[in-house]
């Protein structure tokens, strides 16, 4: 059987690159370089090689800057749905994926598909070198976990886009490998997260492990796979046990979670740093949140390199209660000019603005939120309600919506809580406080293929586009299937 291997030397010296620059968040210091004669010999080469995997989820240092959440994937989830409209110029990718004109050749979805399965590709590099190490049991076995965990986190991501794709698991493996059915990329899924789960920690010591996987995320993203596969018994337990575990909780005031102050805080089960490594930045690392989101307009108020590309549709924004504390946060509509008058603006999204410590903007250090405690809430909520146990279910979704009603000093008369919903209503109010609470977090569109809303839900926010029965995958990067014939395609 033809074989290759990944490009394994040229992913080596990627890896190696990344993995200094990603330290600040791990904190784990790698050697800068090793070379590929002597890598996977010591510990520290264990510690590069994992490292290496999460500097793929923020930028790399060749080609393309965009990482897995750099920006392409996130967008495209609020894009392709009732959540986001595109106003960046000469960017076709971007417009066909907010009209749902999209279709293989959609160099977006290529640069997804390409980042997902690089990283991939150097997780089962360490899955399957590491435990030749001679190092330190209790710390091999964790950075296995870590590297299983990321490999689950990609392909759920990818199974849920896609459907069916190469499930490729070793360092070796078919020059063009058959497609696996999507029951078996959620049965590997589920495999490495049970792997990752024992040998994760609870958390990490202080200022060693920021954006490191842990047991509570890997237990999270459990909770995730399974309300997806609406297998609603094993979510609730997964998320419930990340509720038990009383390690995470909400920030009091909403407006907290994005600061950057609250970076790896008890709100953040797992995120993805962005930054410049303490000035000892090797490639461009800084997240590209407020160059996308915040308005062209905020040049007045000396903010840089706002481009506002990405926009909230006016019926999101206009979802929310007047004095709800997520809309102020989440949204700016008012410039402060020199002259010192105030311009009225459409909504622009500003939710990872952090003033006080990036009053530039451009690019920024604040992380980016893969899971929030307020998603684990949340999806209880919905899994308890689909189980038939509505009390419980209500009780969870009203702890996210009194946050909602404190605007930072007290609590106003707003955003009431829920009582007495019908099974039918609270699936309509979970999914609504899942749109209102997560703007811009990358969950929308997948929220609505899970809930099978697509086709009703994006009309409404957006007048004259008109998902088809399709768009309820994405189609498989034509690129991609030239160089494979074994890929199949979805309807497209």
């Amino acid at each position: 059987m033809k074989t290759y291997k990944l490009f394994t030397v040229a992913l080596l010296t990627i890896a190696l690159l990344g993995s200094a620059s990603c330290s600040k968040f791990l904190e784990e210091k790698p050697r800068n370089v090793v070379s590929v004669t002597n890598y996977y010999k010591t510990e520290q080469d264990a510690i590069s090689a994992v490292n290496s995997i999460y500097a793929y989820l923020n930028s790399i240092s060749t080609g393309s800057t965009a990482g897995v959440y750099h920006s392409s994937f996130w967008v495209t989830q609020g894009l392709a749905s009732d959540e986001m409209e595109n106003k960046q110029l000469a960017a076709p990718a971007l417009d066909q994926l907010s009209t749902f004109t999209y279709g293989p050749q959609n160099s977006t979805l290529q640069e997804i598909w390409v980042m997902h399965y690089k990283t991939i590709t150097i997780a089962n590099i360490a899955i399957e070198r590491i435990p030749q190490i001679s190092m330190n049991a209790t710390l091999r076995s964790r950075l296995i976990g870590e590297a299983k965990f990321l490999r689950a986190l990609m392909y759920f991501n990818m199974v849920r886009m896609f459907g069916k794709i190469p499930l490729v698991l070793k360092e070796k493996e078919p020059l063009t490998p058959e497609v696996a059915t999507v029951d078996a990329i959620y049965a590997q899924v589920h495999q490495d997260l049970a792997d990752a789960v024992p040998v994760l920690p609870v958390n990490y010591d202080a200022g060693n492990g920021r954006g490191r996987a842990t047991q509570g995320a890997a237990i999270a993203l459990q909770a995730k796979v399974y309300l997806t596969q609406k297998n609603w018994a094993k979510a609730a337990e997964k998320a419930k046990a990340v509720i038990d575990s009383k390690t995470y909780d909400l920030w009091e005031d909403f407006a907290s979670v994005f600061k950057l102050s609250s970076r790896g805080g008890k709100e953040a089960v797992f995120s993805v740093g962005f930054g410049d490594a303490g000035g000892a930045i090797i490639f461009w690392e800084v997240g590209q949140f407020l160059v996308r989101l915040l308005p062209p307009q905020l040049s007045e108020e000396g903010v840089q390199n706002a481009q506002g590309w990405q926009v909230p549709t006016q019926q999101l924004y206009d979802q929310y209660d007047i004095d709800d504390r997520r809309r102020a946060v989440t949204f700016i509509t008012e410039i402060h000019k020199q002259n010192g008058s105030v311009e009225t603006i459409r909504p622009y999204i500003q939710k990872y603005w952090d003033r006080a410590a990036e009053p530039k903007g451009n690019g920024s250090a604040n992380d980016f939120p893969v899971i929030r405690y307020a998603d684990v809430l949340l999806m209880y909520a919905e899994a308890e309600n689909e189980l038939d146990q509505p009390l419980e279910a209500h009780k969870y979704i009203n702890l996210v919506r009194k946050r909602a009603r404190f605007d930072g000093t007290t609590y106003r008369n707003t955003v009431p809580d829920y009582a007495g919903l019908s099974k039918t209503d609270f699936r309509a109010a979970v999914l609504k406080e899942r749109r209102l609470e997560f703007v811009a977090e990358g969950h929308r569109w997948f929220d609505l293929a899970r809930t099978s809303t697509l086709l009703t839900l994006v009309p409404q926010a957006k007048p004259g586009v008109t998902p088809a029965a399709r768009n309820y995958l994405f189609p498989v990067p034509q690129y991609e299937r030239d160089l494979n014939p074994n890929l199949t395609q979805n309807d497209y």
